[in-house]
């Protein structure tokens, strides 16, 4: 009786083995080939997708056209607190490093917001730096952004270096990631 039982495992074990070797024959993908049709998140090392967004004021603002510039790309909303925390420090980066080719790029999914809060928390901020709105959502999609604030760290050759994804960012480190983009550009 065991040897029959034993007969029967092996023969179960190497059915389940010949099952699962077919399955990865079948189901591999040929280099180059991508898995599905969606295209991936923007990640550290690849070109940032280029966004043209207005400015509160109407102004059009490409990514593309800011090449050669260090960019702070920050999807941010006036209800998320962790947004609002840390446009005081981006502020004071921005100031200090604007003449060292630096941009700030504030974006607002305006789908997620009011404008009237936009424009007021800008007032109260006192927001030097382009803040752009988002009003269908498509750069929010495009950078796939999931939760709020997410920031890209863009160097000047339009290479994302760095994604942090919620915050607040102090300035201490925004001034560090700052440096490293500028210090890529020398």
């Amino acid at each position: 009786m065991r040897s029959l039982i034993k007969k029967y495992w092996t023969l179960i074990t190497i059915i389940i083995l010949a099952l699962g070797a077919a399955w990865i024959w079948l189901s591999v993908v040929p280099p180059g080939e991508m898995i599905s049709r969606a295209i991936p998140a923007p990640q550290e090392g690849f070109l940032a997708p280029d966004i043209e967004l207005s400015t509160i004021d109407g102004e059009s603002v490409s990514l593309s056209d800011l090449r050669g510039k260090a960019i702070l790309l920050n999807f941010w909303a006036t209800w998320c607190p962790p947004c609002r925390s840390e446009m005081p420090a981006m502020q004071q980066v921005f100031m200090d490093y604007e003449q060292d080719g630096f941009v700030v790029l504030a974006v607002n999914n305006l789908l997620q917001d009011q404008r009237e809060d936009v424009e007021a928390f800008i007032f109260e901020e006192n927001l030097t730096f382009p803040v752009l709105l988002d009003s269908t959502g498509s750069a929010s999609s495009k950078y796939q952004v999931n939760s709020m604030p997410t920031t890209f760290f863009i160097d000047p050759a339009g290479i994302i270096r760095e994604v942090v994804i919620g915050g607040p960012m102090s300035e201490a480190l925004l001034r560090s990631r700052v440096d490293n983009l500028l210090m890529e550009e020398d």
